[in-house]
């Protein structure tokens, strides 16, 4: 049967993985939306609290490298749908929790299977889009993340007051297997998609480059990835990031309730802006480095690490939120963090579909996504321990110096011509984008 060719198909895919991490991020954001509440129900101390939290981190960033292992091993199609639809499951088991070890248990749950959404999100878009569009991509991407987060503080808020707070797991965890269902119907890899034009099939095979070229047909390699400069260049600078993200998500809501004394109606109204922030940081960071390409022709990867630099310098803006005299000025301090954020974020998962073969990406975004969620695991627990003595103000300080430091990490280890691997195949047919 000839199926009709759907013009800008890869930006399709885009969508549907950006539908998927809203998902994804919709699930993960619910428990610090509904922590107010629990900590209340459940009789929550701030340090159980933020044994629930570190439960989640530590199990993705264990699952992180085998996530990716397993779907650069089966394939993405089903490899993404298992993962998600244990998401979705796991998240709903939440509210069947009555104390603190079992809410963590099924946060580590939900850790181990959305493991797999960066992974899979960056081997897509390695497959689909040539490399001078990726980090575009990358963005829209990574709008996912703050899109789901921030359609949690309305949504969370609604199920709790018409329902319970029970409900609103159940509800932010049911609507991924929507998407579970649309990823196994739409989605194909480029040479397999019936209605990828050749022309634009040709348009992406011929935009790679020479690491994406490189040994599609070979199994993933643990070890070769880590005795390379670029995965610790990676790597090192999203676990000092990292902590900045998993902070925001986690702790904002519970901070301007206990600090700000904001109540239940005021969070639904105003937690979600810094993630409306995140959204634009995560879309003009993808822009910005072709930007830098054309104004002061660098290279690609040096196009990346200014991105990365000018999100660490703005990390300012969160490290001077205990200056703010008023909540609303504070929630506009977390906005210009959340925007940093994103656009530093953004290009640092580029960054691995740039210097990595396509047979390695979802594994690499995978390793340096365990050392980052390593680094949000040990930074919460000091939130936990210290938020009620030394406040958190100074732990915001140290988010802007991790964010500093990680820049520096990844301009001196990340360099644009490091060997990837064996020589190119040549590009002359359809099935040299086979992963």
């Amino acid at each position: 049967m000839q199926h009709r060719p759907i013009k800008g198909l890869r930006w399709w895919i885009v969508g549907l993985l950006v539908l998927g991490m809203s998902f994804n991020y919709l699930a993960r954001s619910s428990l610090a939306v509904a922590a107010p509440t629990l900590t209340e129900k459940l009789h929550l101390t701030t340090q159980q609290y933020s044994y629930v939290v570190t439960a989640f981190q530590a199990a993705y960033a264990l699952a992180q490298p085998v996530a990716g292992f397993v779907i650069d091993l089966v394939g993405l199609k089903i490899g993404f749908a298992i993962f998600a639809l244990a998401w979705a499951v796991s998240n709903m088991l939440h509210g069947l929790a009555m104390s603190w070890p079992a809410l963590a248990t099924f946060r580590a749950m939900l850790g181990v299977s959305e493991a797999a959404i960066f992974p899979a999100g960056m081997k897509t878009i390695s497959q689909w889009f040539p490399a001078k569009e990726r980090s575009i991509a990358a963005g829209w991407l990574n709008t996912g993340t703050s899109l789901g987060a921030m359609l949690a503080p309305p949504l969370v808020v609604f199920c709790i007051v018409k329902y319970d707070w029970q409900m609103a797991f159940v509800i932010t965890g049911g609507v991924a297997l929507l998407w579970v269902a649309l990823w196994l119907v739409f989605f194909r890899s480029p040479q397999e998609h019936p209605r990828l034009a050749p022309a634009e099939f040709d348009y992406i095979r011929q935009g790679q480059t020479q690491n994406q070229r490189t040994g599609s047909a070979q199994r993933p390699s643990w070890r070769a990835i880590v005795r390379t400069r670029r995965f610790w260049g990676i790597g090192i600078a999203r676990m000092l990031a990292e902590p900045a993200w998993q902070t925001f998500g986690a702790w904002i809501p519970l901070y301007m309730v206990t600090v700000r004394h904001m109540n239940l109606k005021e969070i639904a109204l105003f937690a979600w802006m810094p993630f409306l922030a995140a959204d634009l940081g995560s879309l003009l960071g993808g822009y910005l480095a072709p930007f830098f390409m054309r104004r002061f022709g660098v290279s690609l990867v040096t196009s990346r690490k200014l991105v990365i630099v000018t999100g660490a310098v703005l990390m300012i803006g969160p490290a001077c939120v205990g200056l703010a005299a008023s909540p609303y000025a504070a929630i506009a301090l977390f906005c210009v963090g959340t925007f940093a954020h994103q656009a530093l974020s953004g290009a640092l998962f580029t960054l691995a579909s740039d210097v990595f073969g396509q047979h390695e990406v979802a594994t690499a975004t995978g390793l340096s996504g365990m050392l980052g969620y390593f680094g949000a695991t040990i930074f919460s627990l000091v939130v936990g321990a210290l938020a009620g003595t030394v406040g958190y103000n100074p732990l915001f300080v140290c988010l802007m110096l991790f964010d500093v430091i990680g820049a520096i990490v990844a301009w001196k280890l990340i360099l644009p011509n490091e060997p990837s691997g064996p020589r190119p195949e040549p590009l002359d047919a359809r099935g040299a984008l086979s992963v």
